[in-house]
């Protein structure tokens, strides 16, 4: 059986990114794989520590960040995995600070100083782990490239691939922030609009996330 590890890069346990990542659970478990769903937010880690273990002569980590802590166990995870599902929120035009710290650890380890036969960079992963990446975000679609998020979000997809051997990402726009806008100062978010969006196109953005978890598997 196949098994895929779904990360909460989001401080909130049961919003936009935890509906969507627990859509891609299901998606994933639709077609037989074992899952199973961390909230990052629970653990106390950092990103990588620049201590160059992973990148010592003869070190034998297999990918694995040599910093020990609270992340660990869900890295060792991750690479026993057959695929991995990760979800953040966009704050002010990038991924949370979770996000980021779990990604340095991936990266750094699973990666090289080593180039290829073919000019390419080495990795230290003897398979492939195909990712997927949810994000979340208040803009709405048409504003990405306004905001430059398309040069900002793909060098992390771009990465994973090079590292992992897949990646697909998914950008759910346009978010309902708030279960109840007459509790906070929002004037700049249209209410009845964020509703609408809710109602009409975050179904839509679920599906989507089912599929993304499905095709996870059926790749992997």
């Amino acid at each position: 059986m196949k098994k895929v590890i779904v990360l909460n890069c989001s401080p909130r346990k049961g919003f936009n990114t935890a509906q969507l990542l627990n859509e891609a659970k299901k998606g994933a478990e639709s077609v037989g794989a074992e899952t199973e769903y961390i909230n990052l937010v629970d653990l106390n880690y950092k990103g990588c520590m620049s201590c160059f273990a992973c990148k010592r002569k003869g070190a034998n980590l297999g990918g694995l960040c040599a910093w020990k802590d609270e992340l660990s166990p869900v890295l060792e995870s991750i690479l026993a995995s057959d695929a991995v599902i990760i979800g953040s929120p966009i704050y002010y035009s990038y991924p949370t600070g979770m996000f980021r710290n779990l990604l340095e650890r991936m990266l750094f380890a699973g990666g090289t100083y080593l180039s290829d036969e073919n000019g390419g960079w080495k990795r230290n992963l003897t398979r492939n782990i195909p990712v997927g990446l949810i994000y979340t975000m208040n803009i709405p679609e048409i504003m990405l490239e306004q905001f430059n998020y398309p040069a900002i979000l793909s060098p992390n997809e771009a990465y994973l691939k090079m590292i992992y051997g897949y990646c697909e990402s998914l950008k759910v726009c346009d978010t309902y922030q708030f279960s109840d806008y007459a509790k906070y100062d929002c004037n700049v978010f249209d209410e009845e609009h964020k509703r609408a969006v809710k109602e009409t196109q975050f179904p839509k953005d679920l599906e989507k996330a089912f599929k993304l978890g499905k095709n996870l598997i059926n790749i992997s």
